[in-house]
């Protein structure tokens, strides 16, 4: 079976006429200054995270997503080289699991199960053994689907941090697999995962890397809340300080290691960023080519670290077109990492005073 990597074709467009492509609206929140919702964000955030009402409003999330997308809300684009598949799953309104097949053995992994019918359809029309889940953090949008997919799969065992409260967490003292610490490793078949704490969207959050060197391909990181194409997750459990040291390590994996994020964010956040840098050519183009992919409802995963240097703004923290374009410049005797993390603080509050539709 033939699985092609989507292509990514690149048209040029004028920023500066028009401003944003066709379909794509640019709505200010509110003038610019403070965000009056902050209080009631954090309040719910709380709720979300740390009650039972977090849960039954997942609850909901999966009831209407399947009711409005009853074949998810994209076209799912599989990637494979020998040995390994790769299977993104739409889940939700805009999240992605995936399901990552050793080909030889038909043993199979799960990152981040949110729906788990979706994820057991996919399960057993690919035909494989689920020996584990992925968790890259607790929030029921990612883990949701742990308890009924452990349910179905008895030697299925879940991993994540033990700083999360995720559901189902595997935690057998004899085993060194569960819960995961920074840079441990985890067997499928023959696929090899290793865990990378990246804190700061939760505490406890981290993301996977499958090792691409056995396979003759390149890593793939599953960066749940962390990176998303163009974009990055809030910091609702750490400080910029904290997201910056994240988002380095996620950056240390090489140029390219294809990035599958946790969310269909792509248009918003290439949108976003169009608004920053006017002149990012490499930006404009990837921003026409997720405009026709999402007209056609497809996926825009993956994208690859060396593309995302090249236009996403929570990674250009170092790049002086964009402190200029937000009016930072570094003090004479400020820390080159202090800087990025202010740089990278007043990006994250313009993209919470923004909406894209």
């Amino acid at each position: 079976q033939s699985c092609p990597r989507p292509a990514g074709q690149r048209a040029s467009q004028e920023p500066r006429s028009g401003g944003l492509p066709e379909g794509v609206e640019y709505i200010p929140t509110r003038k610019k200054g403070k965000n009056p919702m902050k209080p009631v964000g954090v309040a719910w955030y709380s709720l979300y995270a740390r009650t039972r009402l977090g849960y039954l409003f997942y609850q909901r999330q999966v009831k209407k997503a399947r009711e409005r997308y009853p074949y998810g809300h994209s076209v799912p684009q599989p990637y494979c080289v020998p040995g390994v598949k790769i299977l993104p799953i739409p889940v939700l309104s805009n999240n992605y699991s995936y399901l990552v097949i050793d080909t030889g053995s038909s043993q199979a992994a799960v990152i981040d199960p949110s729906d788990p019918l979706a994820v057991q359809a996919a399960i057993e029309e690919e035909g494989v053994i689920l020996e584990a889940i992925f968790c890259t953090h607790k929030h029921w949008d990612h883990s949701g689907g742990n308890e009924v997919l452990c349910q179905k799969h008895n030697s299925c065992r879940v991993y994540g941090s033990a700083l999360d409260a995720i559901p189902q967490l595997t935690n057998t003292p004899r085993s060194r697999h569960s819960p995961l610490a920074d840079r441990e490793k985890v067997n499928v078949g023959r696929l090899t995962f290793e865990a990378l704490a990246t804190p700061g969207h939760t505490v406890g959050h981290m993301v996977y890397v499958l090792d691409g060197g056995p396979l003759g391909s390149p890593h793939c990181l599953f960066s749940g809340d962390l990176l998303f194409l163009a974009g990055c997750g809030r910091p609702f459990e750490g400080s910029h300080e904290t997201m910056l040291a994240s988002l380095d390590v996620a950056m240390g994996l090489g140029e390219d290691t294809l990035l599958w994020p946790g969310h269909e964010y792509a248009l918003e956040c290439l949108t976003f960023a169009s608004l920053l840098e006017l002149d990012n050519s490499a930006l404009e183009q990837k921003l026409q080519w997720a405009v026709q992919q999402r007209q056609e409802k497809r996926s825009t995963c993956p994208s690859t670290l060396g593309e995302e240097q090249s236009y996403n703004p929570f990674l250009r923290t170092h790049r002086p077109e964009l402190q200029e374009a937000l009016g930072l410049w570094q003090g004479g005797a400020e820390d080159p990492d202090a800087f990025r993390a202010r740089v990278l603080k007043e990006v994250r509050r313009r993209k919470d005073l923004y909406q894209a539709t």
